[in-house]
């Protein structure tokens, strides 16, 4: 990500922002309207700091969406210095810490977020809908692990071919996907996100990170603006689904990676076949075949909507964390670290030392 796209605000040791200034009316409204809201706390302790310690963490969704709103925002880094960055292309606010040697480094994060489920009639074009070009056209664009060209523009191609509308081509890479795709149990984390090499390699095996992002991928070769949207799971699944949800308020390991495509006369369309892959493996007893009535159901169903017992973070690519003298991260979903020894290991939490918890207000 280019430095220069980013906006900084001025932080403090102890920094406190609070990001939506009609919250309480929001709060007072929100259970009227079908909105649930959570407060979802993060806390960062880095136990093997040596010399400066840096420390990254994503914030929930900048801006409004149909399905998310966050209405307050606060972070402290007691002996440190603690400042939000924002890239608005892509929705991402950083919370980028510094602590000098010497210095503990804790830093806290907590957020209250309003969600509500989010579902899209594709039986029903939105009328007067006008599309942001510049948008759009962001959503198309290459990325390093995003490529849009070579083996990913023949499959796409491929996959939907006698596709005429945005609805038909979405939807044949959507069920390409469910197919021929598989959840790896194996895979660290959710995923590289390494299409061509997926592709390539026909290792069409991984986990949210891989599969979603090759629907994106496919989807804006084939000429459909596409987007990741890498968040956390923050409660169970009111849908009956176990694997679809947490287990306890401790969401330390929850991390899930969602994607939206936009289709011309709807706008934003949400899906999901990686979780349908997820039903597949997961959902007890495990294993379920395709034909499987739950599966069904969860493939009919993440096709144009989500159930937001989830927050997202952003949808950003190619993350340059602010004051690192390493490389960007493909995305930003997990806490990130370094001290004068490196980046720390963000898949290990208990090492690195983080914790995220939710709870249902």
């Amino acid at each position: 990500m280019n430095r220069r796209d980013f906006l900084h605000s001025a932080g403090v040791a102890c920094s406190s922002l609070v990001l939506a200034k009609r919250a309480p009316l929001f709060a007072e409204t929100a259970a009227l309207s079908g909105w649930r809201t959570f407060d979802v706390t993060t806390r960062v302790e880095v136990l093997a700091s040596s010399g400066t310690t840096r420390v990254w963490l994503p914030t929930a969704l900048l801006g409004e969406s149909p399905y998310q709103r966050t209405l307050t925002n606060r972070f402290s880094a007691e002996g440190g210095t603690a400042r939000m960055v924002e890239s608005k292309a892509d929705a991402l606010g950083i919370i980028a810490a510094e602590f000098p040697a010497g210095v503990k480094p804790v830093l806290t994060h907590s957020s209250r977020i309003a969600t509500k489920d989010y579902v899209v009639d594709l039986l029903a074009p939105l009328t007067g809908h006008k599309a942001d070009v510049g948008e759009l056209h962001h959503f198309l664009r290459q990325t390093k692990l995003l490529p849009t060209d070579g083996i990913v523009k023949a499959t796409a191609d491929e996959i939907t071919r006698g596709a005429d509308t945005d609805v038909e081509k979405a939807r044949a890479i959507y069920e390409w996907i469910v197919e021929n795709t598989f959840r790896d149990p194996k895979t660290r984390g959710c995923g590289m996100g390494d299409i061509r090499f997926m592709l390539e390699s026909k290792d069409l095996g991984g986990k949210c990170a891989d599969l979603n992002a090759l629907y994106v991928a496919l989807a804006r070769a084939a000429g459909l603006p596409a987007r990741d949207v890498y968040g956390i799971r923050i409660e169970k699944s009111a849908l009956g689904y176990k694997s679809l949800g947490t287990a306890s308020e401790n969401v330390t390991k929850a991390q899930h990676c969602r994607a939206e495509v936009h289709l011309a006369g709807y706008g934003w369309v949400p899906v999901d076949p990686a979780d349908v892959r997820k039903v597949v493996l997961e959902e007890p007893p495990g294993n379920r075949p395709l034909d499987d009535d739950m599966v069904k159901q969860a493939r009919a169903r993440l096709f144009g909507s989500w159930e937001m017992n989830w927050i997202a973070y952003n949808f950003a690519h190619d993350v340059a964390l602010s004051g690192s003298s390493g490389a960007p991260v493909g995305f930003l979903m997990y806490p990130q670290a370094e001290t004068a020894d490196g980046r720390l290991d963000c898949l290990d939490p208990d090492n690195f030392k983080y914790e995220i918890t939710s709870e249902e207000i």
